[in-house]
């Protein structure tokens, strides 16, 4: 069977009395030949043999893991994940996953970030030993996703991760909106990096009344792209606006000693003439907006929301350039340190974030962040390369850019 998708909602096709009809659910049904040779509405088969689906979950988003396991009618799965007195990650499955499919859901907790790792990495490792069929890591939020570049003295460690990952037996990955997304070439197994934009627009058109008087806000020059995407999709004719230069010093520039000459009398002085010019160091501007939001709505996207410092400087620039109201909209809500606190003395008015990571404790702190739930969509792709259809339907109308 062929099923549509729609973000927010989701179209089936199925059989009735009267021929095939489309209706909107949450669960969605899967359907096989019966032995007269009629199609029958049917949930989806998870007791058979080799396509029997069994769903682990660590203790970084058991929420999370429970929305997704209702949507798709499937119980999570038994298995005591524990830190033991010594802090080291103990994992025991407590039911059998001999030749079934097995998907274990675990994001990253910014709290025990490390702690998650472990939990994934044993989990995978225990089911690539009960001879586990096939091993998904269902992982919205990639940790160490925003070290991804060499710096300085530093290690590509997203790289490092990706390894791990293959070798401790995960032979499929779920992700959700990367930082980077090069980092799926880090992985020798398939990688599905899903997008939250559909969620995030569906939310603006939805919760935003005046939306249509709305400007796109990059935080910065490299995500004007994205910023462009999110307008035309909304169809917005003011443009966007991008927000150039920084307030403080970037760390990127601060001197490593790489630099400093040798002692002269341990080294050889090599004289390299006047052909090489003087590398010119760089000075960024004060943060300035390029583009109008007089009178309007200003809306600030991004992948992550981290340190929000830089939200709450972009913002405070915003509103003195007119704008009446500023939200930031991310598909990550990490909201590091005391970020609520930050959110709630700004001037910005909404913070709107997915449920790819746990913030329960930030959002009673601080009234102003808002959740988007994106778990049909994780529980749709499950469903999907359980029954080996087509994802590229999850990917319609999302651009490279997203």
């Amino acid at each position: 069977m062929r099923s549509e998708t729609v973000f927010g909602s989701f179209t089936y096709t199925h059989w009735t009395s009267c021929g095939w009809r489309r209706c909107s659910c949450l669960n969605p049904p899967s359907v096989r030949q019966s032995n007269t040779g009629s199609p029958k509405t049917r949930t989806m088969d998870t007791t058979r043999g080799s396509k029997e689906m069994v769903i682990l979950a660590g203790n970084s988003h058991p929420e999370l893991a429970n929305l997704i396991a209702s949507r798709l009618e499937a119980p999570v799965g038994r298995a005591e994940v524990k830190e033991m007195a010594n802090r080291e990650t103990s994992v025991e499955i407590m039911e059998s996953v001999r030749e079934k499919s097995v998907y274990l859901i675990q994001t990253a907790n910014p709290k025990d970030v490390n702690n998650n790792i472990m939990e994934l990495l044993i989990m995978a490792y225990a089911c690539k030993t009960s001879s586990a069929r096939n091993i998904v890591g269902v992982i919205p939020y990639l940790p160490y996703c925003k070290q991804s570049k060499m710096r300085k003295r530093g290690c590509i460690v997203s790289k490092l991760l990706a390894k791990m990952m293959y070798k401790a037996g995960l032979t499929h990955i779920i992700t959700m909106d990367l930082h980077q997304k090069e980092i799926q070439g880090f992985f020798e197994c398939p990688v599905d990096n899903l997008r939250a934009s559909p969620f995030l627009l569906q939310y603006i058109q939805e919760s935003i009344p005046d939306y249509r008087n709305a400007v796109i806000v990059a935080r910065d020059p490299g995500s004007a792209k994205k910023a462009t995407s999110y307008a035309e999709r909304l169809r917005l004719g003011n443009g966007i606006a991008v927000i150039h230069g920084e307030q403080k010093t970037n760390e990127d520039e601060q001197a490593d000693g790489r630099n400093s000459p040798p002692l002269v009398e341990h080294s050889r002085i090599m004289d390299v003439g006047v052909g090489v010019p003087a590398l010119a160091a760089k000075e960024k501007p004060p943060i300035n907006v390029v583009g109008d939001v007089g009178g309007r709505i200003a809306i600030m996207v991004d992948d992550m929301i981290d340190d929000v410092a830089s939200f709450v400087a972009a913002a405070e620039v915003l509103k003195d350039r007119g704008a009446y109201k500023i939200y930031v909209m991310a598909t990550h809500g990490l909201l590091s340190s005391d970020a609520p606190r930050l959110i709630d003395d700004s001037p910005i008015d909404e913070v709107v974030v997915t449920n790819t990571v746990p913030h329960e404790i930030q959002k009673m702190q601080c009234h102003k962040i808002k959740t988007v739930d994106i778990s049909i969509l994780l529980a749709e792709s499950i469903r999907r390369i359980h029954n080996n259809e087509s994802m590229s339907y999850l990917f319609r109308n999302v651009t490279l850019e997203d």
